[in-house]
């Protein structure tokens, strides 16, 4: 049966989200430099609430939610990103791994933590909490510093709902996700995943974006597969095929 992704979404925050006298604390399992965006700092956050199967993560990282990572203070996930920047002369920073927006008052604290330190901190999200909770995109807005990218499962709702089993209204969330930012002067941008249907599906996407914005449509970022390892393993054991992809080692420069 399909999943509600909302559901799924507060589920996975109950378990990797907790409270602390000094501030919301969450899961994260990684810190590393990276190689995205020109060369970026990440920090790997533990738990989302969409299960795709082409995701890169690890299925005992996806599913096991309660048993991976140590909880982290903001200040302290700041510290590390900081550290780490400061020692490889990065400027620009994100967290990955898992659903970031989960947890908005960890995440806005981790914000403030950074405000006016110099950092270009790149949000990347599946939007879904963003959709769902009506302010999330105006507190968004006080962090000039920050951009979202949204990352869209698919162009449509029937291919959202094969690429990750959810309810298909899971995708006209990401879409509301996008206006939502918009209306709140939020920079941001869709990215989709394009690897998996053909072209006509990405025209009428265009198309749909460009209501919400022509500045959506016109700088929406065209994804590609990775082929991880564990990014093989699951695509046969679901049966996925796809168009395009590429290896790790051969990911072309323009999508780096």
């Amino acid at each position: 049966m399909p999943y509600d992704p909302i559901q799924r979404h507060q589920a996975i925050e109950k378990i990797v989200v907790r409270e602390s006298p000094e501030g919301q604390e969450k899961k994260y399992y990684r810190f590393r430099v990276d190689r995205w965006y020109g060369g970026i700092i990440t920090s790997d956050c533990v738990g989302c609430g969409l299960l795709c199967k082409f995701c890169w993560v690890s299925d005992f990282i996806m599913n096991q939610p309660a048993k991976v990572g140590e909880f982290y203070k903001p200040k302290n996930v700041a510290e590390r990103l900081v550290f780490l920047a400061k020692k490889s002369g990065i400027r620009q920073l994100r967290v990955s791994g898992g659903e970031p927006t989960i947890g908005k008052p960890h995440l806005l604290q981790l914000l403030d933590n950074l405000q006016d330190k110099g950092y270009h901190f790149i949000l990347e999200t599946n939007g879904i909490p963003i959709a769902y909770d009506p302010n999330y995109a105006q507190e968004l807005a006080k962090y000039p510093f920050l951009h979202v990218r949204v990352s869209l499962k698919g162009c449509n709702e029937e291919e959202f709902a094969v690429l990750t089993d959810a309810k298909p209204e899971g995708f006209t969330l990401q879409l509301k996700a996008l206006e939502n930012l918009v209306k709140a002067g939020v920079s941001c941008h869709p990215s989709v995943m394009s690897s998996f249907f053909p072209r006509e599906s990405l025209n009428r996407l265009a198309h749909r974006l460009s209501k919400i914005s022509p500045e959506l449509s016109e700088g929406m970022e065209i994804e590609e597969l990775i082929l991880y390892p564990r990014v093989i393993q699951r695509l046969r054991h679901f049966g996925l095929e796809y168009y395009v992809a590429h290896k790790p080692n051969r990911v072309p420069q323009e999508q780096i």
